[in-house]
């Protein structure tokens, strides 16, 4: 679906990487990503690192710099290491080039694919439309409705598209609301606050689920190849979903009773626009239904995965169980390949999914992906993990909770001029080696970083869904500023303390 223009910011087909025209911010990115480049070179060891771990060091500096200031498109910066590492003498190419083809990217390309799928056969739209439909009339209730609508769908999809498919509603229902409401103003806060609510929803539906949006895979992947521990989809969504769940209701509050407060009167007309939305979607076709299938027999794996999961075998050449071979990633390209094997109609000339679909598949979110692990794991390798723990001692003496609280609130302030899967790239290894530093587990800091990552909701720029909120032209910057700090200080309080309590049992931590 086409969305509208955008002055100011250009989206991709995924959450989080957008990139602005040309600026002082990108001029400022090559400047300081010159000096590090020329550092690399001709640099003494530095921060008591031997000549390797200072390369990859300033290395993960110049990469920070052109991921902050998107000097230069964010994949590209990600496919530095494979040019570097082996030319720094760091690591040949075979193991530069190794996470490219991390497990954690096929997860995330089989959810791109059922996404797809989804989006492909208009699957979403119905969804988001019976969500909408039935939680009433009145202004407040369909906020909540848009709300829920874009958190569902959000949770299984692209943050953006779910946003670009949900604001033409938006509008229209705006339209009645001017039509049907005496007052100007109110209308114009309930439009403001509903295009608000499609972004909002769209955001905090992301943190549900592994591949609701990038960070959450990009955690999952880090914590595999650096850390050794597996998160399963199942045990994220213990945590991503009551979030959703507790985090809804109260930014509903905030957008309705403190941030726009208008009339709340039975709006006529708008059941019968929604009515004929659906009434436009006809009936619900073999391949809605075909994505349906696929798509509860993922989730049902994922989900049941906890229980029936087996370990690795120890002993080389011994069988390995079916629970260690079906892994979170094998269920992901499963459910997506068995679309292509499903015709789209009797006639067979088509079929559910096809090859056609995946050239609109967002391969610079992978690509990404590849580029920070492959960084993290040169860090790892020459010892500039063990360097930045050893540095960030000084912060063993505080509070585990009170460190949780700022590393959240520091990343929430980060992401809102940068690319949120960019900048959770770049934090990530530095959150584990704070974590070592402070003896502290390191998906206790990781894990509401990641989750900080997704949570700005003040800066157009801060992720995709604001930005397409704000081209609608019903909300002003300082009224989206006004809304969006209350939206960010909740979560700066409610994911350090999600993580403290449901966190930490989720994920044996105690």
């Amino acid at each position: 679906m086409d969305s509208p223009p955008l002055s100011r910011t250009h989206l991709t087909e995924n959450d989080g990487l957008h990139t602005e025209r040309f600026g002082w911010r990108q001029r400022i990115g090559f400047v300081l990503s010159a000096a590090f480049a020329i550092a690399i070179w001709v640099s003494p060891p530095l921060f008591g690192l031997n000549e390797a771990g200072t390369k990859v060091a300033l290395l993960a500096m110049l990469m920070a710099s052109l991921w902050v200031t998107e000097a230069i498109p964010i994949p590209a910066t990600a496919l530095l290491p494979l040019v570097l590492l082996p030319l720094l003498g760091i690591s040949p190419i075979r193991q530069a080039a190794s996470p490219y083809a991390d497990p954690i990217i096929y997860l995330f390309m089989g959810g791109f694919m059922l996404a797809l799928a989804m989006e492909r056969w208009g699957l979403h739209r119905r969804i988001a439309l019976a969500i909408i439909g039935g939680v009433g009339t009145r202004p407040r209730s369909l906020i909540f409705g848009f709300l829920c609508a874009g958190a569902f769908i959000s949770m299984w999809t692209s943050n953006s598209a779910t946003a670009m498919m949900l604001l033409p509603i938006g509008m229209s229902v705006h339209t009645l609301l001017k039509t049907t409401t005496a007052r100007a103003s109110s209308a114009a806060m309930m439009g403001a606050a509903l295009v608000l609510a499609i972004a909002y929803g769209a955001n905090i539906g992301g943190m549900g689920t592994l591949i609701g949006t990038p960070p959450n895979a990009v955690l999952k992947a880090y914590m595999e190849r650096t850390h050794g521990i597996e998160i399963g989809f199942g045990q994220w969504m213990l945590l991503g979903v009551p979030l959703v769940l507790v985090a809804l209701p109260i930014v509903h509050i905030l957008l309705t009773r403190v941030s726009f407060r208008g009339e709340n009167e039975e709006m006529p007309g708008v059941k019968e626009t929604l009515a004929e939305e659906r009434k436009r979607l006809g009936r619900i076709t073999w391949p809605e239904c075909a994505v349906m299938g696929a798509f509860g027999l993922a989730i049902l794996l994922w989900v049941s995965r906890e229980s029936w999961k087996a370990e690795a075998p120890s002993a080389p050449g011994a069988d390995w169980p079916l629970g260690a071979l079906l892994t979170d990633e094998v269920i992901a390209m499963g459910a997506a390949l068995i679309l292509f094997f499903l015709p789209a109609n009797r006639q067979s000339s088509s079929f559910v999914l096809d090859w056609s679909c995946l050239k609109r598949m967002p391969w610079d979110v992978l690509i990404l992906f590849g580029g920070g692990l492959s960084l993290a794991a040169a860090m790892e390798k020459t010892g500039v993990v063990a360097g930045l723990a050893t540095a960030l001692q000084g912060m063993s003496g505080w509070h585990p909770l009170a460190i949780v609280f700022l590393v959240t609130l520091v990343m929430i302030f980060a992401t809102a001029m940068t690319s949120n899967t960019a900048t959770a790239t770049a934090f990530l290894p530095v959150m584990g080696a704070l974590a070592l530093g402070v003896n502290q587990p390191a998906l206790l800091l990781c894990v509401p970083v990641t989750l900080a990552a997704s949570a700005d909701f003040a800066l157009p720029v801060g992720t995709p869904p604001n930005a397409i909120a704000y081209s609608s032209g019903l909300v002003s910057l300082p009224k989206m500023i006004k809304a969006g700090i209350w939206v960010n200080l909740l979560f700066a309080l409610l994911l350090p303390t999600m993580m403290w309590t449901l966190g930490r049992w989720i994920f044996d931590l105690n």
